[in-house]
């Protein structure tokens, strides 16, 4: 029997013992500024697991928010916004950090990375940039590394492929994908790299490679049931589960699926409650959460959770903001 769904707000405050205070950190990660008379003097919580919710822009929406779920207080806050304004920018994490890469607004595509210190509440652009400018790339890590994967130039859809190293603050070519792709879907499962559907330029795609980091090639994987375009994609549960996006007569998704690498078999999930492209599908706490996208009307605030027990979604809150073209990251 799979386990229930866990609650997104299960997450304990410990308390500070004199010893902790006076270190500065305590067993929960928390950052504190310490009167060494009365032993604190003020308390900064950093849970051991948060949500962020970074950029999105349009025309008319050009704010780009960034805002972080607070478990603790069961809420959403506002934090720095990024220094250039874009929307489709690729967000992953490293090491503790929020990093943002290419992108784009009503202009041009970007090069640009920033990373987000989430205990300054900064965003620096001492950054080494990608190697061109493009929107719709995939940011994933694994291994001390981030990956860029494919994207889209304002000409062509590309399949290239760079790899970040924090310490050298340099990035490196690597094998490129077998298909040019853009907006894709991806996920690391397994210590591989997948990268699923997404659009070559002309068509939207329901193929799927994945890549071997130690090896440093591409294979083949089965295809998706369904071509789509900006879904939502994350593992769960030994799996991999593709949600929502866009199929290649522009309509907007709901459906669900999930592919098991142990038979190579895609399989169908209960569709979400809403229709949800460009959605972000994360874990977070040990629940599948699908935040944000747009259901074809209006940019979404919402949030629904997954039970894997009843295969079903269920409504989970919103957000303060809406973020076209944003995305949401877990960090720890």
């Amino acid at each position: 029997m799979q386990p229930k769904t866990p609650s997104i707000h299960a997450l304990k405050l410990t308390i500070l013992s004199p010893k902790w205070a006076q270190e500065g950190r305590t067993k929960s990660h928390k950052r504190v500024c310490v009167d060494t008379e009365t032993f604190v003097k003020t308390v900064v919580v950093f849970p051991r697991l948060s949500l962020l919710k970074v950029g999105g822009w349009t025309q008319d929406e050009p704010s780009c928010p960034v805002e972080q779920f607070c478990p603790e207080y069961n809420e959403w806050r506002v934090a720095a916004p990024m220094v250039n304004r874009r929307g489709n920018a690729a967000v992953g994490t490293l090491g503790g950090k929020v990093y943002t890469a290419g992108g784009q607004d009503s202009i041009r595509c970007y090069a640009n990375v920033e990373r987000y210190d989430p205990h300054t509440d900064v965003w620096s652009v001492e950054i080494a940039p990608l190697s061109s400018p493009r929107t719709g790339v995939c940011l994933l890590e694994t291994d001390g590394y981030l990956y860029a994967i494919g994207g889209w130039d304002g000409i062509t859809a590309s399949s290239a492929v760079e790899r970040y190293d924090p310490v050298l603050n340099s990035w490196s070519r690597q094998a490129p994908m077998r298909t040019r792709r853009s907006h894709s879907g991806a996920a690391l499962l397994g210590g591989h790299l997948y990268v699923m559907g997404g659009r070559d330029g002309d068509t939207v795609l329901n193929s799927v490679e994945r890549y071997c980091p130690e090896e440093g090639s591409w294979s083949a994987c089965p295809p998706m049931r369904s071509a789509r375009e900006g879904a939502g994609c994350t593992a769960y549960l030994g799996r991999l589960y593709v949600a929502g996006g866009r199929d290649e007569l522009r309509l907007d998704l709901s459906a669900v699926e999930r592919y098991d690498p142990d038979t190579r078999r895609w399989s169908p999930v209960k569709h979400m409650t809403c229709k949800r492209n460009q959605a972000s599908l994360v874990v977070f706490n040990g629940a599948l959460l699908a935040a944000g996208g747009s259901d074809g009307v209006v940019h979404l605030k919402s949030v629904e959770v997954y039970n894997p027990e009843s295969n079903t979604w269920r409504h989970h809150g919103s957000m303060r903001s809406k973020h076209p073209g944003g995305a949401l990251v877990v960090l720890s």
